[in-house]
């Protein structure tokens, strides 16, 4: 019948609006899931939250470089002199998976005679990044592998093996600052500060500085062994936190 094949079909066509209609706010719950409400009135508000420690971990590079004609006897000088400082920084408490070698080079040194290139020998390096968690031992340790042959030193630098907790107390820090600001701002605007709806972070260390030890680097290691201090670290938290507005 007529009458009923037009019921029909626009009973099809108010399921199939019906359906769109489903399906778009599905897409838009999901495409707004975990993002502020466009209609709330909020406030962005950044702060800084800081922690001052000293550091636990001096890390430095100790080398070795010797030269002579026959690169088996340059190997066998640098091996003698490594394996010799390796086993000193051992002594002093430095367990062996902090020490870690970071560089093993051979090159061929030449002179120049008469505008001629000519072979003189061979140039062996070795170098070690050693960690050391006994800061007390730092000095003793340059001064013992200077006076075994290194001549080759780093720069020392300092780090907190362990910093969550203290990022963890910077960033509370950070937050209770950046509420302190919210709230002032919204006394001062006339409207009531409401709940978080969003919230980023960056967080990072301002290092201490560098140490440099001349006389070892420069090939005079030997003699007393040098202070050397550690300072304090920085551990920073960075953080933006945004707000609801209330009237």
């Amino acid at each position: 019948m007529p009458g009923k094949s037009a019921l029909w079909n626009l009973l099809l066509a108010t399921a199939v609006v019906y359906l769109g209609v489903m399906a778009a706010n599905a897409y838009k719950e999901n495409d707004y899931i975990g993002r502020p409400d466009a209609s709330r009135d909020t406030i962005a508000i950044s702060a800084e939250g800081k922690v001052t420690a000293l550091p636990d971990i001096a890390t430095v590079s100790v080398g070795v470089q010797t030269d002579n004609r026959a690169v088996s006897a340059a190997q066998k000088e640098n091996s003698t002199k490594m394996n010799a400082i390796i086993e000193k920084v051992k002594s002093f408490g430095v367990a062996a998976e902090d020490i870690k070698t970071s560089n093993y080079s051979i090159y061929p040194q030449y002179d120049y005679v008469n505008g001629r290139q000519v072979e003189r020998g061979f140039m062996v390096t070795q170098n070690i990044d050693v960690k050391v968690r006994n800061l007390d031992a730092i000095g003793e340790i340059l001064a013992a592998a200077g006076d075994l042959g290194a001549n080759q030193v780093g720069g020392v630098s300092f780090t907190i093996d362990e910093p969550e907790d203290l990022r963890q107390q910077a960033r509370l820090k950070a937050l209770e600052a950046a509420k302190k600001k919210a709230q002032a701002l919204a006394d001062a605007s006339g409207v009531k500060l409401g709940k978080v709806v969003g919230f980023s972070e960056n967080e990072g260390y301002v290092p201490s500085p560098m140490y440099y030890a001349k006389d070892a680097a420069m090939g005079m290691g030997g003699g007393a062994a040098p202070s050397i201090s550690s300072g304090s670290q920085d551990v920073i938290v960075n953080v933006t936190v945004l707000y609801e507005i209330l009237p």
